[in-house]
C-alpha cells in the first residue's frame, strides 16, 4: 500500500488541528468556570526556558497549512512576525485552518512529490523534497507542539484526556 502526499499529510494535519481546537475549547470553559479568563493561559509554559502556549498554537497553524503552502511556494522559513491573537482568536484561527486543509486538493499537493523545498532560516539552509520536508520535519514540528499546547492546558489543570489530544480518527467507512 503507498499514500499520496496529500494521504500522508492533509487529513493528520486535519485530526489534530481539530483536536486542538476542541482542547482549547475545554480550556476556555474550565477556567470560564472558575472565574477566570482564558486569556490567562496565553503565556503559561512547561519550562522557563520553553515557549508559551501563544508559540505552540502558532507552531501548530505554521506547521499545518503553512507548510502546505511552503510545499507549494517550494520555500518555508519561520513566520516573519506572529499574530497577536487571544485565546478567542486562536480558537477561531484553529476553525479557518481545519477549513484550508479542507480545501487543499489532492491533485494539486500530488503534484509537489519529488519537488523541491527550502527551509531557511537566517544562515540555515536545509533542502528537502516535499515528502522529506512534509514527513520528516512539519510533521514532527506540527506534533510537538500540538502535545506541548496539549501539555500546558493539562498542567494548568483542565481536565484533558488522551482521547482530547486524538481528536477524531480516520475510521473505516
Amino acid at each position: 500500500m503507498s499514500l499520496s502526499l496529500y494521504e500522508a499529510a492533509v487529513p493528520a494535519f486535519r485530526q489534530i488541528v481539530d483536536s486542538v481546537g476542541g482542547v482549547l475549547a475545554k480550556g476556555a470553559a474550565h477556567y470560564e468556570a472558575a472565574g477566570r479568563s482564558p486569556d490567562d493561559l496565553l503565556n503559561a509554559r512547561l519550562h522557563e526556558d520553553m515557549y508559551p502556549l501563544t508559540f505552540q498554537l502558532h507552531s501548530v497553524i505554521h506547521h499545518s497549512i503553512g507548510a502546505i503552502e511552503g510545499v507549494k511556494a517550494g520555500k518555508f522559513s519561520p513566520p516573519s512576525g506572529l499574530e497577536g491573537y487571544d485565546y478567542a482568536g486562536f480558537r477561531k484561527r484553529l476553525g479557518e485552518v481545519s477549513d484550508e486543509l479542507a480545501s487543499v486538493k489532492a491533485d494539486e499537493l500530488n503534484a509537489h512529490e519529488g519537488k523541491d523545498v527550502i527551509f531557511e532560516v537566517g544562515d540555515l539552509r536545509m533542502d528537502f523534497t516535499a515528502e522529506g520536508f512534509l514527513l520528516s520535519f512539519s510533521k514532527p514540528n506540527f506534533y510537538f507542539h500540538a502535545t506541548t499546547a496539549y501539555d500546558i492546558l493539562r498542567m494548568k489543570g483542565v481536565p484533558l484526556g488522551k482521547l482530547d489530544y486524538l481528536g477524531r480518527p480516520q475510521l473505516k467507512g
